[in-house]
């Protein structure tokens, strides 16, 4: 069982390394606070504490999705709707 929570942790570390690379303050800052992260929890053993922290990771995931769509839609609202605006 461990080594099942092993291969989701890994994928959750590199789904978040690949999400990492259009952070807004760069793939560098993202890169060394999330491995900060995961180096601090790297002698959990409790399985329950595990899927309570990937459960987190999840929810981070999720977050830096929202925030890159986020992101497109406000470039497509200004590039679309600011001429618009100047026209009289």
């Amino acid at each position: 069982m461990a080594n099942s929570l092993r291969g989701e942790v890994l994928n959750l570390y590199k789904n978040l390394l690949y999400l990492g690379q259009e952070y807004p303050k760069g793939a560098d800052y993202f890169k060394r606070h999330l491995k900060n992260v995961f180096f601090k929890s790297k002698d959990v053993k409790n399985l329950e504490k595990i899927k309570e922290l990937t459960n987190q990771r999840e929810f981070v995931i999720k977050e830096l999705e929202a925030l890159y769509f986020l992101r497109k839609y406000r470039a497509m609202k200004q590039h679309y709707y600011s001429d618009t605006d100047n026209t009289d």
